[in-house]
This record gives structure tokens, C-alpha cells and sequence, in this order.
């Protein structure tokens, strides 16, 4: 036998896989992009699975003419401010737990490492307490401090573990050409970490975009609540509209696959360059 038949026959079962995971990820999403296209009561009477009786848009119409796009603007909002406060902080927490030695280094990499395991449920009462104490409750900034609190660690894990792997001779010849260690930092470490950071962006970018716990605690009114809630528009007490959810829900998901769709590229790179640097 051949290597390329050797080759071939290797590839059969991966493609095979790919194939297999593909109808299981794939196959959700199609449903929800067909029933976005039925009438309210088609699903029962048609038949779940059942492709449209006609592409009925007026789902779309309705949606993008209603309260769409107030809640598109908090997660907008919500998503960028959390976004730059979070991977500022996680950049500057995680180049001198990489670069510098000192004695509090490992236990305080350590206490970084144990706060990953905190589930965010048994905070919502203190947060909400909180909040309320501040006045933030009902606004979309109450959002801010449990997003960049809580996706935290895992940045400051993932991006010092990629500041390590940073060659050590660059920082030397910075320091030789007269950088402190602001400068290195800023003018060095950030620009070569920049896939590092696009890689947590978007990783923390769909955390933030698709998070509802804390939405739905700290927000009340309509007009200052996020994507995740806005499918109470049309539900009942009795009754869901489930075409007119499947809207929302396809609607909003269409950022973040843009998002990554530009972002795949250094998304892939990072996590490669994480998982075998350090």
C-alpha cells in the first residue's frame, strides 16, 4: 500500500467525525433559522422539523422594528467597556506574574488559579446587595463589575501563561536600550501578546455576550436590559411565541459569528501558542 493510500484511509474516520459533529452543531442551528421563517402556530400544526409553509419575514419585521435594538445597545455597551477594562487588567496583572520574581508570586498566581472555581450563583445576593447599596441597580453598568470580576482569572491564567513564553532576550535588549519596565510593557510585552489578547477577547466577548444570570438579577426594566432577556417580549403567562424567539435568538447570534468569522485566525493562534508555551 501506498503512502497516499496509507494517507487517505488515515483521513476517513476524521472526516467521518467531522462530518458527525458537524449534523450535531449544524443541525440545531438550521432548526432555529427555519422557524424563524413560520407563522406562530405552524410549528404545532406542521410539525417541528417541518421546513416553512411559506418564508413568512414579517419575524424579522417585527423584531427589528420592536425593542430589538434598545437591548442590542446594553450588550453593546455592557460587552465593550467590560471587554477594555477586563483585558487592561489582565495585562497588567499578568506581566509581572510571568516576568518578574518575587515572593508573593506563586501564592498570589495561586489564589488567581482557586478563584476560577467560585460559581458566580452564590455571589448574586452580595452582588445584588451591592448594587443596590451603589445606586447601580437597573442599570447597565451594574453588568460591568461582575463581568470583569468574573471572567478575571481565567484571563489572568491564560494570558500569563502566553506573557511566559514571551522570549526573555527582547526585555534585556529593552532594558539595555534604557525601557523601564512601563515602557517594556507597553511598547514590548502588549504589542507581542496582541493574539494572546484577541484570543481572550473573543473567548470572554461570548461569555459576556450570552451571560443571563446576572442580567436577569441586576436589571429589571426593559430599557436597560441585555440580548439574553430579550426573549420575555414574547412570552406569555400561558404562551411562547416560538418563531418570534427563534428571531431573536438568530439575530443575536449573528455578531458573535461575525466576530469570530474575523477573529478565527488569531483566536487559533493564541490558543496554539497557549498550549505549548509556558
Amino acid at each position: 500500500m501506498n503512502p497516499k493510500t496509507k494517507k487517505r484511509l488515515v483521513w476517513v474516520p476524521v472526516m467521518i467525525l467531522a462530518l458527525f459533529w458537524l449534523m450535531i452543531t449544524g443541525v440545531p442551528f438550521m432548526y432555529m433559522v427555519l422557524s424563524t421563517f413560520k407563522q406562530r402556530f405552524e410549528i404545532l400544526t406542521n410539525g417541528v422539523f417541518a421546513f416553512p409553509a411559506s418564508f413568512y419575514t414579517n419575524n424579522y419585521v417585527e423584531v427589528l422594528t420592536g425593542a430589538f435594538w434598545t437591548y442590542f445597545r446594553n450588550s453593546v455597551l455592557v460587552a465593550a467597556v467590560s471587554l477594555t477594562i477586563l483585558l487592561f487588567i489582565s495585562a497588567c496583572a499578568a506581566y509581572p506574574l510571568s516576568r518578574l520574581k518575587f515572593k508573593l508570586n506563586k501564592p498570589i498566581f495561586g489564589l488567581i488559579i482557586a478563584a476560577m472555581s467560585v460559581p458566580i450563583h452564590v455571589t448574586l445576593i452580595p452582588v445584588f446587595l451591592m448594587m443596590s447599596g451603589i445606586g447601580l441597580y437597573d442599570t447597565p453598568w451594574a453588568l460591568i463589575g461582575p463581568y470583569v470580576a468574573f471572567n478575571l482569572p481565567i484571563s489572568v491564567f491564560i494570558l500569563t501563561t502566553f506573557m511566559a513564553g514571551i522570549p526573555r532576550e527582547l526585555e534585556e535588549a529593552a532594558d539595555i536600550d534604557g525601557c523601564g519596565k512601563y515602557r517594556t510593557f507597553f511598547f514590548i510585552m502588549l504589542p507581542l501578546s496582541v493574539t494572546g489578547l484577541a484570543t481572550l477577547a473573543i473567548y470572554n466577548a461570548v461569555n459576556m455576550w450570552n451571560e443571563f444570570s446576572f442580567a436577569l438579577v441586576l436589571t429589571q426594566s426593559p430599557r436597560n436590559r441585555t440580548l439574553p432577556l430579550a426573549i420575555w417580549e414574547y412570552q406569555g403567562q400561558y404562551t411562547n411565541d416560538i418563531p418570534m424567539i427563534m428571531t431573536v435568538l438568530t439575530l443575536s447570534v449573528v455578531p458573535m459569528i461575525i466576530a469570530f468569522i474575523i477573529g478565527q485566525e488569531k483566536m487559533i493562534k493564541g490558543m496554539m501558542a497557549g498550549a505549548v508555551k509556558g
